[in-house]
């Protein structure tokens, strides 16, 4: 099983979108998945409740209380962390996975709230010793603005990489009001936003090899 922690201490920087995103990916590559919900707002669960039948199918399980087991035969676990994590919590969920993705918004209390989770994380035996893999993410950017230029310069400077940036757009509030996501939809323009989350793919492809 390839697990993946989608985590920040600031609450708002899109954690969700992404844990779905990557749940409905996995699935839909064929790959037994199961989405993890650890944030008590449970917002996954409830996007899993709105998703139909005919979309590929990703289990949900609740963690909100304590990180029970995981189905047998899940080929890619998803965890949506909760915002505001403890360091036990930090350090029993890094335990769980494989690798981390943090997505950061462009602004300075964002940036700054993640560079503290990141320097939390750096803190922590897997981490240091570089047996778990963190990623950053650039979460919703809007082209040639000031707040973009910014996070850029932020990103150059993390000291972790940075796998990708996604652009924001009005798509992915309409597909998660349904239970989907940008890989269950169809259409050129939202083929041309869903390449922003290739380069991720591939980067999780790569250390799921690893370890398997």
């Amino acid at each position: 099983m390839f697990a993946v922690l989608v985590a920040n201490i600031k609450g708002g920087c899109g954690k969700t979108t992404i844990a779905t995103h990557l749940a409905a990916a996995f699935a839909g590559a064929g790959h037994t998945t199961v989405l993890a919900d650890a944030d008590r707002q449970r917002s996954s669960l409830g996007w899993l409740e709105q998703r139909p039948a005919s979309a590929p199918a990703v289990t949900g399980i609740d963690w909100t209380r304590e990180f029970d087991r995981v189905p047998r035969h899940t080929a890619r676990l998803v965890i949506d962390a909760p915002a505001a994590l403890k360091g036990k919590q930090i350090e029993e969920l890094v335990r769980l996975c494989d690798v981390i993705i943090a997505p950061v918004l462009p602004g300075a209390f964002d940036e700054g709230a993640t560079r503290r989770f990141l320097d939390k994380l750096e803190e922590l035996k897997p981490i240091a010793r570089n047996k778990k893999g963190v990623a950053v993410i650039g979460n919703r950017l809007r082209a040639r603005t000031r707040a973009a230029e910014r996070l850029d310069l932020f990103l150059d400077g993390v000291g972790h990489k940075v796998v990708t940036r996604l652009r924001d757009s009005q798509f992915y509030p309409e597909a998660a009001s349904n239970g989907l996501s940008l890989f269950d939809l169809k259409g050129k323009r939202i083929a041309e936003v869903r390449e922003d989350w290739y380069p991720l793919l591939s980067f999780m492809e790569g250390v799921a090899a690893l370890s398997d």
